[in-house]
């Protein structure tokens, strides 16, 4: 490890390159983005599929991405990942930089780090659980593990007392009765049993021969399953495993989505032994839905396509995750996703049945960035008003016509109008199918107000008074008896 002074070179390096990526992208999504699984395989456990119900009901959560790799600001841990679509800084070696990564723990000092302050933006941004990541694949830990002194509570934040940063996290969130979803990577790429120093590091993989070293591999299965059950057992009720590193995974369910990763697939397996995990965790959390991202199978209760919305509807559970900016974690001058846009994209995830978990990247000091607490605000209002239209409801079979999308509840239908925004709201809106049964009446909802309509050729044409088409707004919602 180099002294710190090569740490704070580099640092200042890396805050620039940082700033870079907000406007340009240069860190964003690259070969580490999931595609959706192609196989689901409903879960037979009567707690997880009551789980998974209340879950599905929420439809809104947040994905929140913290750790070193905040502190200069670039995209998380795949800096560290020696594959061709990454870029890092000229002039300093690949090795040198991985230490330089590592030795971020050190000034890692997130003094301001407010929990409460995360959890109430959410609860404004109408979000109903959370998930947080408590390791991602650079293995930096933001718990008190015991298997690994890399760590947050064993840098310059240890005696703070809110240092055992995933605790308060979720005690945060459960005091504004959130769901809790634990976010754990499979990889691990600082621990010497996933990438060995006796070999270079070149790619995501476990860089060794796991049956040329069979017992390294049953340590790293071991220190994954430990770890894992630390946050099972010490850390409160939680609702959700989100385990990320598709890759780490039998190699027999090794699909083409994850070939269209572009990383090598190894010859061998890189099996965690899920069922142990599993059988642990259910133990100690009945009922806990598993996210095992893009393994198809048993422990993949619901899937997470990334950045993006499957073209039709799903009659299976699924997520979308996507950012609120361009980047999961922190980055300096990230471009943030207008309210609008967030609205528009959640709307469409109901209509096809799924929910959406949004990330936001809290700063190096431990506050959300100043200017996303607004626009998770506006997110909120339009939820406050509107909500009945999004949360609790299933998806139907005729979800779209142009700009409406379609959702049901067990007494109504809704209609939600998406608006082209920085234009004025028009005088009538109108969509194709799913009318109003005969002498019912349609009301706005966010009024409860009756609303003029006429029917004809089974199109319907809503008429908007003066009052909506005189405030901005993301969408309309409509309520009524569907025939």
């Amino acid at each position: 490890m180099r002294d710190l002074s090569y740490s704070k070179f580099f640092y200042v390096l890396a805050v620039l390159l940082g700033s870079l990526s907000g406007s340009n992208g240069l860190f964003a999504q690259g070969g580490n983005l999931h595609e959706q699984s192609k196989i689901y395989q409903a879960p037979s456990d009567p707690q997880v599929k009551e789980k998974l119900s209340v879950w599905g009901d929420q439809k809104f959560g947040m994905l929140i991405h913290w750790g070193v790799y905040a502190v200069p600001g670039i995209i998380e841990s795949w800096q560290i990942c020696s594959e061709p679509w990454l870029e890092r800084p000229e002039g300093i070696s690949y090795n040198d930089y991985k230490k330089w990564y590592w030795n971020l723990s050190s000034v890692f000092n997130p003094v301001n780090f407010d929990p409460d302050q995360w959890a109430e933006a959410a609860a404004d941004a109408g979000m109903k659980y959370v998930v947080f990541t408590t390791k991602h694949h650079d293995g930096f830990n933001m718990f008190d593990t015991q298997q690994t002194d890399y760590k947050i509570t064993n840098g310059p934040f240890k005696n703070h007392p809110k240092a055992n940063v995933a605790k308060y996290v979720f005690e945060a969130f459960r005091k504004k009765d959130f769901m809790i979803g634990a976010y754990f990577s499979k990889p691990d790429w600082h621990s010497q049993d996933f990438w060995w120093d006796k070999y270079a590091t070149p790619d995501r993989n476990v860089n060794y021969d796991i049956r040329k070293y069979p017992e390294k591999w049953k340590s790293f299965q071991d220190f994954t399953f430990n770890q894992i059950s630390e946050l099972m057992q010490d850390y409160g009720s939680i609702d959700i495993l989100w385990l990320d590193g598709g890759w780490v995974r039998p190699r027999e369910t090794v699909t083409d989505e994850v070939r269209a990763w572009g990383a090598p697939i190894p010859e061998f397996s890189q099996e965690i032994d899920m069922p142990r995990i599993a059988k642990m965790a259910r133990e100690a959390q009945p009922g806990i839905i598993f996210a095992d991202r893009t393994v198809h199978g048993p422990y993949e209760n619901y899937q997470t396509p990334e950045r993006s919305i499957p073209e039709t509807k799903l009659d299976h559970p699924w997520e979308t995750n996507m950012t609120l900016g361009n980047n999961w974690g922190y980055v300096p001058n990230d471009n943030f996703k207008t309210s609008a846009k967030v609205i528009h994209s959640l709307i469409e995830v109901v209509a096809k049945g799924g929910n959406m978990l949004l990330g936001v990247g809290p700063q190096p000091d431990g506050l959300l960035p100043p200017d996303a607490l607004p626009i998770l605000t506006e997110i909120g209002d339009w939820l406050d008003t509107n909500g009945e239209a999004i949360y609790s409801t299933h998806a139907i079979d005729n979800y779209h016509s142009e700009a409406t999308y379609f959702t049901a509840n067990d007494k109504n239908t809704f209609a939600i109008t998406l608006l082209t925004e920085g234009e004025a709201v028009p005088n009538t809106v109108s969509w194709e199918g799913n009318l109003p049964k005969k002498g019912s009446s349609l009301k706005l909802v966010s009024t409860g107000k009756k609303i003029n309509y006429t029917i004809k050729d089974n199109v319907v044409t809503v008429r908007l008074p003066a009052s909506v088409r005189n405030t901005a707004k993301a969408a309309l919602a409509f309520s009524y008896k569907s025939e």
